[in-house]
């Protein structure tokens, strides 16, 4: 009969994986270590996904993801949120004319209203930063908000995207409701 091998330890130990088999070293604080961080990574998205805005319900999610063009006398403003910088800070944004959403990471809101100039703000502690966006009759416009770090303070962007870069990053986010 043949002898186990094994040399246990608190942080190495060698182990048969099946009787008569290789020795595999197992470095039992290393997978600790590993299994702690897919944890808290875990948490920390299921968290990032609560924070902002409520969310809208799924038909209305899926509707926003379909692109459809405004009404003829309207326009479509996209105003999302894709960077993982300061995830667990919603972002306040508002736009002319009342709406108004907390946009967590990967969330977006989808309004319509008459053409004209929109101003997009977005606030972030005591830093704010306007945007103004013409939109036309019919048109739809995709306008990215991100947290910046700043000196002393972080600090909102808000760009103009194009449609392609804009649809890409609504289909692996979700619709939220403005306030």
């Amino acid at each position: 009969m043949k002898a186990s091998h094994a040399v246990d330890s608190p942080t190495n130990s060698l182990r048969e994986t099946q009787p008569g088999g290789p020795l595999m070293r197992c470095n039992s604080m290393e997978e600790r270590v590993v299994r702690g961080r897919n944890l808290a990574l875990s948490m920390l998205l299921m968290v990032c996904a609560c924070a902002g805005s409520p969310t809208a319900p799924p038909q209305a999610d899926q509707a926003a993801k379909r692109f459809d063009q405004p009404a003829p006398d309207k326009g479509a403003l996209y105003v999302y949120r894709s960077g993982i910088m300061g995830a667990l800070r919603p972002l306040d944004v508002s736009l002319a004319g009342g709406a108004s959403a907390q946009l967590g990471y990967n969330t977006f809101i989808r309004v319509e209203g008459p053409p004209g100039q929109i101003d997009v703000a977005c606030k972030v502690g005591d830093n704010t930063t306007n945007q103004q966006i013409q939109i036309q009759d019919g048109q739809t416009r995709f306008v990215e908000v991100s947290m910046a770090a700043g000196l002393w303070a972080p600090s909102c962007e808000v760009a103009e995207v194009p449609p392609d870069q804009g649809q890409a990053a609504i289909r692996y986010s979700r619709r939220v409701e403005p306030l």
